[in-house]
């Protein structure tokens, strides 16, 4: 990615869905574009539907996330208000993850997105076998 000079940030869009957002909040907009797009923030999000989970039980159901990567978009998505961590004073403690109201709200949002990737999973990977066939 780019850089985007404070210029770039001043000006507003004239036309589009970003026309509407004032110039000063595109750059925090973004950021969170950022996070709720990523990959493991999506997931995250899903499965916590479902009520509050431990470190362990989001680890199993997310196939693939490290535990680098799943330390660090709890953490993110906590600092942005879309989780919640309850720390239980039990020997051994007890950590649990759930949505918190923001979080909530992105769930339907969520779901859909993943639901249309699933969906269209063979289109989408039939159009990438053909252009790296035709070189593309």
């Amino acid at each position: 990615m780019g850089t985007t000079s404070e210029a770039d940030m001043a000006r507003a869009a004239a036309i589009g869905p970003c026309a509407a957002i004032p110039a000063e909040q595109m750059a925090l907009i973004r950021q969170i574009l950022d996070r709720v797009g990523d990959k493991w923030s999506l997931l995250l999000i899903a499965v916590l539907e479902s009520g509050p989970l431990r470190y362990t039980d989001l680890q199993r159901q997310i196939p693939g996330i490290s535990q680098r990567m799943l330390s660090l978009t709890l953490r993110q998505l906590q600092q942005d208000g879309l989780i919640t961590r309850t720390a239980y004073a039990e020997v051994p403690p007890r950590v649990e993850y759930t949505l918190a109201p923001l979080g909530r709200g992105l769930h339907e949002i969520v779901t859909s997105l993943i639901g249309w990737a699933a969906e269209h999973h063979d289109e989408i990977r039939a159009n990438r076998d053909r252009n790296a066939a035709a070189g593309s």
